[in-house]
């Protein structure tokens, strides 16, 4: 405090210092205090957010960045005035770190041109900014305490059932397709995670000899990963390198000491805690004949009857009319022949080794290509998309040679004509309209 005393009595009494140049100061530092009025109000939103306890005016986020409580009922065209004010103050939120660069080059030339001595102006700017960096994290500390109060004090309303009344729930829970919630709290407050939730420490609770299998398989497979790539255009680095035995050496001792460096108690408990849970929502989804799926839109579990899904399905394909069920498993005769047309390729020498390679199925990983549907909670009956599951089929690494090799064959004679995404349709829409006028 005594320093940042001295720092703006120091600004205050240069002779540098004017009516206008005052101003340029206090317009800087009014964009910071708005920008930490902002992040505030976005501390706050987090915090609600952590504690589960939302308010029901918080559903859109213009309501919170800059809320207006008045606007008035009998004068229409005063109305539309605050709600275009409120727009704008929105849109200046967004742009006050780029105003407040802006309006500091502006300050420059004050102190530079109108000063002899480079040096004292340039010591004057850092004095200055260096004052208002100060009297921001000042404020950035204040924020934070009144968080952690703010915190408390969310945390007991939400205990309240009066409070409660008016909140929104704002974790990821699942749709539940039943009459009723066959889950305990516990299990529930799990699965309200949601799919992109990672149980921590997975491996830390696991036998060691699984551990040790689990390592076997990982290096397997980022090593061939990234030996298939380095080996290939634009690198070309030979198998026998060296560099790959180092990479080698490294790699298995990276996953060596992440996975049997030991976790402290607290993680172990948590670590087995999460296990059990997850055990026992799938002994409960096993013992009722349930089905847990992600929804096709929302990113969260849709729970219900597996043979009511089961259902849906038929439903889908009875409606479609584009699929025909197999009457035997065709994986061998299909693995056979994708074998069989390699060998005879590489036998004509139409293809190379390595392509030979590249191409070859792994019998010991492939799977027969299958279906499965995705639930669409937000339409009326929740029907299903389907999804077609052919990562593992022995076809796959075939159809990833010829895509690599092809897709920049294509995208170089096709470029014009291709909308890849969003930004280049828009892109084209725009040079067309250009042609139209």
């Amino acid at each position: 405090d005594i320093s940042e005393k001295q720092l703006l009595k120091t600004i205050s009494t240069a002779p540098l210092m004017n009516n206008q140049q005052n101003k340029y100061i206090n317009r800087l530092i009014t964009m910071r205090e708005k920008q930490a009025e902002i992040w505030k109000e976005q501390l706050m939103l987090e915090t609600r957010i952590h504690c589960k306890f939302l308010l029901q005016n918080f559903d859109q986020l213009e309501d919170f960045i800059s809320s207006i409580d008045y606007l008035p009922l009998n004068n229409n065209q005063k109305a539309i005035e605050m709600k275009n004010k409120r727009y704008k103050i929105i849109q200046e939120a967004k742009q006050y770190e780029q105003q407040y660069q802006n309006e500091f080059i502006k300050l420059e030339p004050f102190f530079l041109n109108n000063n002899d001595n480079i040096t004292n102006a340039t010591t004057m700017l850092s004095n200055i900014k260096e004052h208002i960096n100060n009297r921001i994290n000042k404020l950035k500390k204040d924020i934070y305490v009144k968080m952690a109060s703010f915190r408390k004090i969310i945390l007991q309303n939400r205990q309240r059932s009066s409070s409660t009344k008016n909140a929104i729930g704002v974790s990821t829970e699942p749709y539940l397709d039943l009459i009723s919630n066959p889950f305990d709290k516990r299990q529930w407050n799990y699965l309200s995670l949601g799919p992109p939730y990672i149980r921590v420490n997975q491996s830390a609770i696991r036998s060691k000899y699984q551990q040790e299998t689990e390592i076997k398989n990982q290096h397997k497979d980022i090593y061939s990963k990234v030996e298939n790539h380095l080996t290939e255009y634009p690198h070309r680095i030979p198998r026998n390198n060296t560099i790959f035995k180092q990479y080698s050496h490294h790699l298995l001792d990276y996953l060596n000491q992440s996975y049997f460096t030991p976790i402290s108690y607290k993680d172990q408990l948590i670590s087995r805690e999460q296990a059990h849970i997850l055990g026992s929502i799938r002994r409960t989804i096993k013992k009722m004949d349930l089905i847990i799926r992600v929804t096709d839109k929302g990113n969260k579990f849709y729970i219900g009857s597996a043979t009511e899904f089961e259902q849906k399905a038929e439903t889908f394909f009875s409606d479609t009319n584009a699929f025909m069920e197999l009457s035997y498993n065709p994986f061998n005769e299909t693995l056979a022949k994708v074998i069989q047309l390699l060998n005879t390729l590489r036998g004509k020498d139409l293809i190379r080794k390595w392509q030979y390679e590249q191409m070859m199925p792994d019998r010991t990983t492939c799977e027969l290509a299958h279906l499965y549907f995705n639930p669409k909670t937000h339409k009326d009956g929740i029907p299903v998309r389907l999804i077609e599951n052919t990562i593992h089929a022995s076809t796959t690494k075939i159809s990833k040679f010829l895509d690599k090799t092809l897709r920049p064959i294509f995208d170089d004679k096709c470029k014009d004509t291709t909308i890849i995404d969003g930004a280049s349709l828009i892109t084209e829409l725009s040079k067309y309209n250009k042609g139209l006028f």
